[in-house]
C-alpha cells in the first residue's frame, strides 16, 4: 500500500469483553505451575549457575517455589547483569555450562522447585566483537543475511550514510583521528580488521579483495602511512565510524534508550523471533525453565504480536511483562500473560504506608529550603523536551523524516515545513501522559484509552504551542490514530510509539526523579511524585481488581531497577507521619553543614536530597554515598551530566559529604535521629513484607531482600549477598517463636522468621491465594482505625498490618478488626484468637496472620 493511499478509519473499541476472554485463560489461573513465590538471583561471573544450585536448599526452606534469574543467554563479556545478549543461541560461558543449567533443574525439581527466565527479546549487544550477526552486518552491508534482523535504516537522506550503518565509537572528530593514526589496518588472529582506537571492525569483501586478506605486515603497513589510502578504506566500508558526539545525532540504527551498544531488534520479523528465541524454547519444553519474565515490552514494534507468538510457543508457561504502567493505566486485557513485573503493586503498597496529611507541610518545607516551586508534571514535561532536543535527536530526525515524507503526499498538509512537523510530533509527545499507546498492535480497534490520550495529548500540544498551526496538530492526531493509512503512515505510528516510551524512562525515572526531590521515596519506577500516599479504600480496590483481572501477576518490592531498596523506603515513609520534626532537623542539618559549601555549590535541591537518602540508607559507608550522589547528580543534569562532567561541581559535592561526614556534631545528630525511626521502620518494612506475600499476586523476593534491604539504586543494588549467613539465619530463624524473632529484630531476623513463616502457610493455604481466592476488606473500627489495613484471601486467612506507626508504639486503644465468622488462630504466634483486638493480635509480633481452623 503506498502512503497515499486511502484506507479505512479505525473505531474505537467499545468494550473489551471478547478481547479479554480470548486471554483469561493466561490470567485466571490455566497455566502449568505458577509460582508460590519467586526469588530474584542476578547472575554474572561470580555468581554462576553453580552457585545457584548450592541455593536451592535454602530457598526451598524459605518457601520460595521458584528461582527467577537474570537473562542466562551470551552477553558481552564480563557483562554484570546480562541484558546485553550478543548470542541467543548460547548459553553465558561465564555463567557456566548447559549441564551446569541442567544440574541446576535437577537440583530445583529434587526440592519441587522451578525456574523462571528473564528474557531480552528487544534489542542485542553490539560493543564487541561477540555478536556475529551485527559482525556480517558490518561486513557485508544490506547483502548480510542479517542485515532485517537489525532496525536499521539504510535509506538515509544523507548521501554519506546511505547504505551504510552509522558507528558512532570514536573519541574525536574522524579527521583527527584518522591524522595521528589511530584509525588503520591490523591483522587479528589471521583476520585483516580495521582498527578504530580499541575497537576491531571486519572488513567488506571488496576490501579483502583490494588489499588481500594474506598476513602481509609489509602491505598493511604501507596502507596504514597514508591517511588518504586509509580514508578510501573505510569509504569503501559498510560502516561510518564516526565521532561518538555527533555520531549519536545521525545514528541510523534504533537502539535501547540512549545506549548505542545495544542495536534494536525487528523481533516482529517471524524469522528473527524464532532464532532469537529458539534456544530458550528448548529449555522449556526439557523442563529447565518453567516461565518467563519479557523485559521492556513497551520496546517492541507490535508488543501484542510478540506475546501472541511467545504464547502459542509455550502455551501453559506463566509469563509477566515488564511494562510500566503510568497512574489510572491498566494492562492491556488481550495480551496473553499473567501480569507485570509489579511495579505498579510496589507503588500502590508504598503508598499505603504515607500519610497524605504530611502533603503540605512537605511541600513548604521542600519549596522554601530548595527555592523550587516547580511541579512534578511540569519538570517532565521540560525533561521530555530536553531529552527529545539532545539524547534522541537521531531518533527525532527519522521520525521527522517519515513525517515530512507523509505531509508531501497530502495536499492538505504539503505547507508545513520541518520545522513545524518537528514541533508538533514532538509536543504531541511531550504531552502523553503515559508511556506509549497501542494503536495497531492489536485488532482493527483503538482501544478507548488510546484514544483518551492522544486527544488529551494532542489538545494539549495545541494549546502549549499556539503559534503553530492548529491543523497540524489535527493531522498527527488522525495519523495517531490510524486515521491515515498507508506504508510510511504506519511506520510512522510504529516508530513513534517505540520512541515515547523511551522518551518517558529517560526523562521522568532517569532525569526528573533526581530533579524533583519533595519526598524521594515517591521518586520510583512507574511511580507519581506527585501522588502523596493511598488511603486504604483504594488499597482495597486495586487489590480487588487486581484479583479479578491480573491474580497471577507479580508483586514486587523491590528489584534490580529500583531506585531505593524497600527497607529504604519503608524508612522514609515515617517522614510524612512528622513532617514538622523533619522540617526543623532539615534546617539545624543545613546549619551545621553550611561550612563546608564551595562557593553556592552544591546547591539545596541536591543538599536535601542527600539528607534524605542518609536517613533511609544509613548505615552506608563513604564511598557508597559520594557514588551514589554522583550518579544522581549526573543523572538530574542540571549542573553535570554523564556525557558532560563538570568536575568543579562535582569535587564541590565530594567535599561537601565528605565535611558532613567528618562533623562530628552533624553524625552524631544524624545517627541519633535515625535511630529514633528504627522500630517504627521495621515495623513498617514487616507490615509491607506481609501486605507483599499476601495480597493478590505472585510476591517475589529481591536477592538478598529477605534481610532489611537498605540498598539503593544500581549498582548498588547489584553488590554481592552474604547468603551463607541468611542460611545460617534461616536455620535459627525455625526454632524461634514470635517474641524472640522480634527481639533480634536488629540483624533482620524478624523479616526473615515472617517470610519464612507466611510462605509456609500459604504453601499449605495455596487455594485461599491462587485465582478463585476471594479478596475481601476487612471493616477496621477504634481509635487507631486508620493504622491498619486488614484483608481475607480465600476466606480462610487473613492479613492484619499496621500502618502509619510513628508514635503509636503499640497502644492501639480500642481498635480492633471485624473478622469473619469462625475460629482463627495467629500463624505467627500459634495463638488462638477469640476477637480481633490490636493489641492482643500485636502483642508479641508487630503484625498478624490468622487462618481460619
Amino acid at each position: 500500500m503506498t502512503s497515499s493511499a486511502a484506507t479505512k478509519q479505525y473505531a474505537p473499541a467499545k468494550s473489551f469483553a471478547k478481547r479479554r476472554e480470548t486471554a483469561s485463560h493466561v490470567g485466571k489461573g490455566h497455566l502449568r505451575g505458577v509460582p508460590r513465590a519467586t526469588y530474584r538471583l542476578q547472575f554474572n561471573s561470580e555468581f554462576t549457575l553453580t552457585h545457584a544450585r548450592e541455593l536451592a536448599p535454602y530457598l526451598s526452606q524459605l518457601g520460595i517455589s521458584h528461582v527467577y534469574a537474570s537473562p542466562l543467554l551470551k552477553a558481552c563479556p564480563g557483562s554484570t547483569h546480562g541484558y546485553d545478549i550478543c548470542d541467543f543461541q548460547m548459553l553465558n560461558p561465564e555463567l557456566g555450562t548447559e549441564r551446569d543449567l541442567e544440574t541446576l533443574h535437577e537440583e530445583l525439581a529434587r526440592h519441587s522447585m522451578g525456574l523462571i527466565l528473564d528474557i531480552v527479546p528487544n534489542h542485542m549487544g553490539i560493543a564487541g566483537p561477540e555478536n556475529r550477526w551485527w559482525q556480517d552486518v558490518l561486513a557485508r552491508g544490506k547483502a548480510s543475511r542479517y542485515a532485517g534482523f537489525f532496525d536499521i535504516d539504510w535509506n538515509s537522506s544523507d548521501p554519506r550514510l546511505r547504505g551504510k550503518v552509522v558507528l558512532p565509537i570514536l573519541p574525536d572528530y574522524y579527521h583527527r583521528e584518522l591524522q595521528r593514526g589511530a584509525i588503520r589496518l591490523a591483522h587479528h588472529n589471521g583476520v585483516l580488521q580495521l582498527q578504530c582506537g580499541e575497537v576491531r571492525l571486519l572488513v567488506s569483501p571488496a576490501t579483502l579483495q583490494r588489499v588481500g586478506d594474506s598476513n602481509s605486515s609489509a602491505v598493511v603497513e604501507k596502507i596504514n602511512k597514508s591517511p588518504d589510502r586509509i580514508d578510501e578504506i573505510v569509504r569503501m566500508q559498510n560502516y561510518v565510524p564516526m565521532y561518538w558526539r555527533t555520531g549519536e545525532t545521525v545514528l541510523n540504527y534504533r537502539r535501547f534508550f540512549t545506549i548505542t551498544g545495544l542495536a534494536g531488534l525487528r523481533i516482529e520479523e517471524a524469522s528473527v523471533f524464532e532464532q532469537s528465541f529458539s534456544l530458550v524454547k528448548q529449555w522449556l519444553e526439557k523442563g529447565w525453565v518453567n516461565g518467563l519474565r519479557v523485559d521492556h515490552v513497551d520496546g517492541l514494534r507490535n508488543p501484542e504480536q510478540y506475546l501472541q507468538r511467545l504464547r502459542q510457543a509455550v502455551p501453559g508457561a506463566w509469563i509477566v511483562i515488564e511494562k510500566i504502567l503510568g497512574p489510572g493505566e491498566g494492562l492491556c486485557p488481550s495480551w496473553p500473560v499473567s501480569g507485570t513485573t509489579g511495579y505498579d503493586f510496589l507503588n500502590d503498597v508504598c503508598g499505603l504506608f504515607i500519610d497524605p496529611l504530611g502533603e503540605k507541610r512537605f511541600s513548604k518545607l521542600y519549596r522554601d529550603f530548595t527555592g523550587d516551586r516547580a511541579k512534578y508534571s511540569t519538570i517532565v514535561h521540560q525533561k521530555k523536551r530536553q531529552i527529545i532536543q539532545g539524547d534522541f535527536a537521531a531518533e527525532t530526525n527519522r521520525l521527522t523524516e517519515l513525517l515530512l515524507e507523509i505531509a508531501a503526499a497530502h495536499w492538505r498538509c504539503r505547507d508545513f515545513t520541518r520545522t513545524e512537523l518537528c514541533q508538533g510530533w514532538t509536543e504531541v509527545a511531550i504531552g502523553l501522559p503515559v508511556y506509549r499507546t497501542y494503536v495497531g498492535t492489536g485488532t482493527t480497534e483503538v482501544a478507548e484509552r488510546d484514544l483518551r490520550v492522544i486527544h488529551d495529548a494532542a489538545t494539549a500540544a495545541r494549546k502549549a504551542r499556539p503559534e503553530l498551526p492548529p491543523e497540524l496538530f489535527d493531522f498527527i492526531e488522525e495519523l495517531l490514530l490510524f486515521r491515515r493509512r498507508g506504508m510510511i503512515e504506519d511506520d510512522f505510528v510504529r516508530r513513534f510509539q517505540q520512541l515515547t516510551g523511551a522518551i518517558m524512562a529517560k526523562a521522568a525515572e532517569d532525569t526528573a526523579f533526581y530533579c524533583y526531590n519533595r519526598f524521594i521515596v515517591l521518586n520510583e519506577v512507574g511511580g507519581d511524585p506527585g501522588r502523596f500516599g493511598l488511603s486504604v479504600a483504594a488499597f482495597h480496590q486495586m487489590c480487588r481488581r487486581r484479583q479479578e483481572a491480573w491474580p497471577h501477576s507479580m508483586n514486587s518490592v523491590s528489584t534490580h531497577d529500583t531506585k531505593r531498596g524497600a527497607d529504604v523506603r519503608a524508612r522514609l515513609c515515617l517522614l510524612s507521619q512528622m513532617p514538622q520534626e523533619w522540617a526543623q532537623t532539615v534546617r539545624r542539618w543545613a546549619k551545621l553543614n553550611d561550612h563546608n559549601r564551595t562557593g553556592n555549590w552544591p546547591d539545596q535541591k541536591t543538599e536535601y536530597f542527600l539528607y534524605q537518602t542518609l536517613v533511609g540508607a544509613w548505615p552506608l559507608s563513604r564511598q557508597r554515598i559520594v557514588d551514589y550522589m554522583q550518579k544522581a547528580v549526573r543523572e538530574a543534569k542540571e549542573h553535570t551530566d554523564w556525557n558532560r562532567q563538570v568536575p568543579e561541581y562535582e569535587q564541590a559535592l565530594r567535599s561537601f559529604i565528605e565535611g558532613a561526614l567528618d562533623n562530628s556534631d552533624f553524625m552524631a545528630d544524624l545517627k541519633r535521629f535515625v535511630s529514633s525511626l528504627e522500630d517504627d521502620a521495621r515495623v513498617t518494612s514487616l507490615a509491607q513484607t506481609l501486605v507483599q506475600l499476601t495480597a493478590p499476586g505472585v510476591p517475589d523476593l529481591y536477592q538478598g531482600g529477605e534481610l532489611w534491604d537498605l540498598s539503593l539504586a544500581d549498582p548498588d543494588n547489584r553488590r554481592p549477598v552474604d547468603l551463607a549467613r541468611r542460611k545460617q539465619m534461616l536455620a535459627t530463624a525455625q526454632t524461634l517463636d514470635a517474641d524472640k524473632a522480634w527481639q533480634q529484630r536488629p540483624s533482620g531476623m524478624s523479616k526473615l522468621w515472617l517470610i519464612w513463616k507466611v510462605l509456609e502457610t500459604r504453601r499449605r493455604f495455596a487455594a485461599c491465594f491462587s485465582a478463585a481466592g476471594r479478596y475481601a476488606a476487612l471493616t477496621v473500627r477504634g481509635a487507631k482505625a486508620a493504622h491498619v489495613v486488614a484483608f481475607a484471601r480465600g476466606g480462610n486467612v487473613v492479613t492484619i498490618a499496621p500502618r502509619l506507626v510513628r508514635g503509636i508504639k503499640g497502644h492501639w486503644s480500642n481498635t480492633t478488626v471485624k473478622l469473619p465468622a469462625g475460629r482463627w488462630h495467629n500463624a505467627l504466634t500459634n495463638e488462638d484468637v477469640s476477637n480481633g483486638d490490636m493489641s492482643v493480635l500485636t502483642a508479641h509480633f508487630p503484625v498478624a496472620f490468622l487462618i481460619r481452623e
